[in-house]
């Protein structure tokens, strides 16, 4: 009774594992949509941080979660399942960091035009 318990937990998680990597794909595709169809700098950046997030984070905790119910890799599991939701995290902390930088510069530049834009807190700033 308890090893089938056990059983059908393992088959949740790897179905959630599954999910969450089908889940990235799909952030994978809008990001690249958004890439393509966005009008400025600026909400591109903001596209390519939803692609990086959803895109690699997502499916790098799915690969976590499938590793840990796989038996396939022995006792490697926990090695493969700690690397990638390690990755994981240093991407989420990375990422953000990134793309305001990027969008910080771009804006003390001038470096893209700001043309959709109402009201510019930073610029109020500069002057």
């Amino acid at each position: 009774m308890i090893r089938m318990l056990g059983t059908i937990i393992e088959q949740i998680i790897f179905g959630i594992g599954i999910c969450l990597v089908t889940i990235g794909a799909i952030f994978d595709l809008l990001a690249a949509l958004g890439l393509v169809r966005f009008p400025c700098f600026y909400v591109r950046m903001h596209a390519a941080t939803i692609g990086v997030i959803g895109g690699a984070v997502v499916p790098l905790i799915g690969v976590s979660l499938i590793s840990l119910v796989s038996d396939q890799l022995g006792p490697y599991r926990f090695m493969f399942a700690g690397i990638s939701f390690f990755t994981a995290l240093l991407i989420m902390i990375t990422a953000p960091v990134g793309t305001h930088i990027l969008a910080n510069a771009a804006h003390k530049l001038d470096l893209s035009p700001k043309e959709p834009i109402l009201v510019d807190k930073m610029e109020e700033d500069r002057r």
